[in-house]
């Protein structure tokens, strides 16, 4: 009589995406779709905690989140900084896009500094883009970074409820509605944190032997 040998399912390694930001993880678990990972999120490691964002760069501050994210948690760990860069600002917002309007600030109070500051600017004037950049940190010390951007303009109000921070604002190219107002499957084909995550998806679906 053969013995029978019960085969035990492989445990999935754990990735987890560097931010407290409920909304950016549900956007973000979507965007990367099927992966042979464990995809968790910081509230799964309590207790909760704050980074300072002291980089000059989104490039520098996606590196401190992701390293944050790393000491604290021991894991592979993904963390994005995202920026909205305005033409006619000279590139502002920028780096400091989540804090536009100052410390503590809501994302209406950014919306609303925003128009103000474009409040005579003609729509012809009004280009911007979105740029994400994804920092992978693994516990060995190794360091990824990806970009991905999302060319668009700034319409002269707030339009739609889906999303946050400045998507009632903006409008892609070549798109007749704000991302505000699209449905998310849709805005995750175009959008500049689903062009950063995907070329970081890829990357690691090719590291997965040694994770």
């Amino acid at each position: 009589m053969k013995t029978q040998v019960k085969k035990t399912a492989r445990r999935k390694s754990a990735i987890v995406i560097g931010t407290h930001n409920l909304h950016k993880l549900k956007e973000i678990k979507k965007i990367l779709g099927p992966l042979p990972f464990d995809i968790q999120g910081l509230d799964q490691y309590p207790p909760a905690y704050t980074v300072r964002e002291t980089g000059k760069t989104l490039e520098a501050n996606a590196l401190i989140k992701a390293r944050a994210a790393r000491k604290h948690t021991g894991r592979v760990c993904l963390s994005d900084d995202t920026g909205l860069e305005v033409k006619f600002l000279n590139g502002a917002p920028g780096v400091y896009s989540a804090r536009f309007a100052g410390p503590k600030c809501s994302y209406q109070d950014n919306n609303r500094k925003l128009l103000q500051k474009l409040s005579r600017v003609p729509q012809s004037q009004r280009q911007a883009v979105f740029r994400c950049v994804v920092a992978v940190a693994f516990p060995g010390g190794e360091e990824q970074v990806f970009e991905g951007k999302c060319p668009g303009v700034i319409v002269d109000e707030s339009k739609g409820s889906k999303g946050f921070g400045y998507d009632p604002l903006f409008k892609p190219l070549g798109q007749q509605k704000t991302f505000a107002q699209m449905p998310l499957y849709i805005k995750n084909k175009i959008s500049h944190r689903y062009k950063a995550f995907r070329k970081a998806a890829q990357f690691l679906k090719t590291r997965k032997k040694s994770m």
